[in-house]
């Protein structure tokens, strides 16, 4: 078995689409299973119809027609017969969207969040599915949510990992091209869940692991790996191999290229995971696998946006220790903060956070009963691997930066 994931960005669009069956062409889909993201930027804009629902209620209808023009305007580009089946199935679809509005009595944002914006991944599968089928290449639609079992932790659902390989192992049928979604799962009330934002490549991962693939392939718009993202630096350079070791550092520290869970099933045993342009397929990319650091040996720059610098000391100038750190952390876990950097000295602890729940002003509140709180908020925190003092400066430059740590392979900056 080999899985391949394709990512939004690589079927954006009917040529995407077309671009898929080309890919596919080229280097064969014997034992192969795909896994597809939703299209474009339709997650982001499903978020709008969660918040319009939740929010402002005048302009939810408004945006669910948004995104079922953006799909009609790929339908029609891509199958000529507008009385396909494909139309009937993507149509029924959207109501089944619709009517989770109409009969939803659950208030929780983050199950409101899971229910609705998997259906980007549902409709493009069914649309891809349906596309391949038309052009000879067979495969069979299957629903993620059937195989990968989960808990109900929604928006970063943790896997079931017995159940799901029971279900992948009793239901998946090797001998057919499968085409299904990245990002969702169920629960054992079979409410959807999902496993994160850019969780696609983890599906893939996830499927492989139970399957004993012999590698995953990641379709991206980039040549593979690179050292930097090519949006913030520049000079950004192709990495032709990577340890398993080093690519989790990487993804850990927030390289987007790879999902920071991806890599943990593959290295258990030992999948070779491969990065590649869709758009030039044959090329080699860069292959992830046993053995050590990065070929070619050179820095690595990451960079996160929209952080949160959070800087507490103690009111009676007394000492932060083990008690203090630990009721800290029992907070940010709480809060459901993921964090990225922590540094702390006698009478004060820092720690940057990704305020993925926006429970930010409750964490500052129950806080601020203990502790002298300051919160740098929309701060950037810049990771260099293999670092040299020439980078550390370069980066600095124009810069304030508000908290800096070094190790022996890496150095990470707040900055504002």
């Amino acid at each position: 078995m080999q899985v391949f994931k394709f990512g939004g960005a690589s079927v954006k669009d009917a040529n995407g689409v077309k671009n898929v069956s080309i890919v596919l062409q080229k280097v064969g889909y014997k034992n192969t299973l795909i896994v597809v993201s939703a299209m474009g930027k339709t997650t982001n804009a499903i978020e709008v119809i969660i918040n319009n629902y939740l929010n402002n209620k005048g302009e939810l209808q408004s945006s669910i027609h948004d995104v079922i023009k953006y799909h009609n305007e790929i339908l029609l580009d891509l199958f000529s017969n507008e009385r396909h089946p494909v139309f009937k199935k993507v149509s029924s679809l959207f109501e089944e969207l619709k009517s989770f509005f109409d009969r939803n009595k659950s208030p929780d944002y983050n199950f409101i969040y899971d229910q609705v914006i998997g259906y980007g991944e549902l409709i493009s599968t069914t649309i891809i599915s349906e596309y391949l089928n038309e052009t000879g290449i067979k495969n069979n639609w299957l629903d993620a949510r059937e195989y990968i079992k989960t808990d109900n932790y929604y928006r970063r659902a943790n896997v079931n990992w017995d159940e799901t390989q029971q279900q992948i192992s009793s239901k998946f049928d090797k001998s057919i091209l499968n085409i299904t979604q990245g990002f969702i799962g169920s629960d054992s009330n079979n409410f959807t869940t999902t496993l994160g934002r850019e969780g696609s490549d983890y599906t893939a991962a996830i499927f492989a692991y139970c399957l004993n693939a012999e590698s995953v392939t990641i379709w991206k718009d980039v040549p593979g790996v690179l050292n930097a993202d090519p949006r913030y630096f520049e000079n950004a350079q192709l990495l032709n191999k990577i340890s398993y070791r080093e690519a989790i550092e990487l993804a850990f520290y927030g390289a987007s290229v790879i999902h920071p869970k991806t890599l943990q099933p593959l290295q258990g045993k030992e999948i070779p995971l491969y990065v590649k342009s869709f758009l030039k397929p044959e090329n080699k990319g860069t292959k992830v696998e046993k053995g050590i650091g990065i070929e070619p040996n050179i820095p690595c720059f990451i960079v996160k946006k929209n952080q949160v610098l959070i800087s507490l000391s103690s009111l009676d100038f007394s000492y932060i220790v083990e008690e203090s750190i630990s009721e800290i952390f029992a907070l940010l876990h709480l809060y459901k903060m993921k964090v990225d950097v922590i540094q702390n000295s006698a009478i004060s602890f820092s720690v940057c956070v990704d305020n993925i729940y926006n429970n930010l002003d409750k964490l500052l509140q129950h806080l601020k009963a203990k502790f002298k709180v300051t919160c740098n908020d929309n701060v950037s925190l810049y990771t260099i691997r293999h670092y040299n003092q020439e980078d550390i400066d370069q980066l600095e430059k124009d810069k304030t930066v508000l908290l800096k740590q070094l190790t022996k392979e890496t150095v990470q900056m707040v900055t504002k």
